[in-house]
């Protein structure tokens, strides 16, 4: 049997469908959770019509649907959405893995974390998988900047500097959790 074949979804839409993997809600619910002064949006703010427009591409997918409709309070009907077993299981899969690129680490890295709190998952297993990463990739920056000069020695020290505070940055969520805190 062959495996289902790979869905690029955006940042938005792994979002809302995390969500949606919290408890069934409507677009309007899951707005608000993506509102600038909200946890998650303070990581990465959607305004409601693009929440509307990747509940409706993950309806196309098959990774969320209907699931009941509720009387608007001052306007029309409102349907609650729900993941299905197949979005659950991406949406598992999807907070388990480390960011591709430093560059992600502010916004997805950050929102995939921000998830696993809200779920009660522990972080570290992502964190030390993210640190590896890093780490390598730091590796692979800091020979080409011994290599470099000018303004590319700068650009690669620059690149050095910001992964070790990505490097920093994990460690310290690795040794809070360990701590309790």
């Amino acid at each position: 049997m062959s495996s289902p074949p790979s869905i690029d979804l955006s940042l938005t839409d792994w979002l809302v469908l995390a969500i949606l993997c919290e408890e069934p809600r409507h677009g309007f619910a899951v707005a608000r959770e993506l509102e600038p002064a909200s946890e998650l949006g303070a990581i990465w703010t959607v305004r409601r019509p693009l929440v509307y427009r990747a509940i409706d591409h993950l309806v196309d997918l098959d990774l969320v649907e209907a699931r009941s409709v509720e009387p608007g309070r001052q306007g029309p009907h409102r349907t609650v959405m729900a993941p299905t077993r197949s979005g659950r299981a991406r949406v598992s899969r999807w907070l388990d893995q480390p960011v591709d690129h430093p560059r992600d680490v502010r916004t997805t890295l950050l929102a995939k974390l921000a998830l696993r709190t809200r779920r009660g998952d522990v972080l570290t297993p992502l964190a030390r998988a993210q640190l590896d990463r890093i780490n390598g990739v730091r590796d692979g920056v800091e020979q080409k900047r011994r290599q470099s000069e000018g303004i590319d020695r700068l650009t690669m020290q620059w690149r050095v500097s910001a992964n070790d505070a990505i490097a920093s940055f994990l460690e310290t969520v690795i040794a809070d959790e360990r701590s309790g805190r």
